[in-house]
């Protein structure tokens, strides 16, 4: 078992996958475990702690390697090393950890994204009750301001929100509000189609790519 307190042990997972570049792009498993995995331990004493981040939102956890989400993960950790019950244990702290402590200092001010941070002037979607109304007022209003007859191609959509939320939860969360019946996703024709607007609409596993969005009666 994990001799750490599990706040501890949340924070240090944290810390180094922000360190080894986890907001950008996913780190390798045996990279990451090299990083926080002692010769007296075993992954899979960390386990409980990674399914908890997972199901927090704060990383994600593919077959091949760990990320930290831009949003969530950076908040939380924010949030764990400004708390006082967080330290080091033992009389001696790896080389990496003060190193990564010292970069998280000289660069907090643009590190944090949490949920009052802007993006282009307007707050960071960092969670799916968040981007639900987001879209809905973003769908009404290029409905209504161009005619487009209940439906709002997905590319505008995606593009009017911009980087307020990234390409995967944009995906994630819009698919998941047709799965709550508050959207459907159309296929069909765009005569004006382009490689790039293609690229900003929606790929489903079983019915392809969806061009348009139609917002639902039943919808609130």
């Amino acid at each position: 078992m994990i001799s750490q307190n599990t706040a501890q042990t949340r924070t240090r997972l944290l810390l180094a996958l922000w360190d080894l570049g986890g907001t950008q792009q996913e780190v390798k498993k045996g990279q990451f475990t090299k990083r926080i995995v002692s010769k007296s331990q075993k992954v899979a004493d960390y386990q409980s702690i990674f399914e908890e981040l997972q199901n927090q939102g704060a990383i994600a956890i593919s077959k091949k390697g760990y990320s930290l989400t831009s949003g969530k993960g950076l908040e939380v950790l924010g949030e764990d090393l400004r708390s006082g019950d967080f330290k080091f244990e033992g009389t001696i702290v790896g080389t990496w950890a003060a190193n990564a402590l010292v970069k998280w200092i000289n660069q907090i001010d643009v590190a944090v994204v949490g949920a009052d941070v802007l993006v282009n002037g307007k707050s960071a979607i960092t969670s799916y009750d968040e981007f639900k109304p987001v879209a809905l007022e973003v769908y009404d209003k290029l409905n209504q301001n161009y005619n487009l007859d209940d439906l709002v191609p997905i590319y505008r959509i995606r593009r009017e929100i911009g980087d307020q939320i990234s390409r995967e939860d944009f995906n994630e969360w819009l698919l998941e509000m047709q799965k709550n019946d508050i959207v459907q996703l159309i296929g069909g024709e765009m005569t004006d189609i382009t490689p790039d607007k293609a690229e900003d609409s929606i790929t489903t596993k079983l019915s392809g790519l969806r061009y348009y969005a139609k917002r639902l009666s039943s919808a609130n």
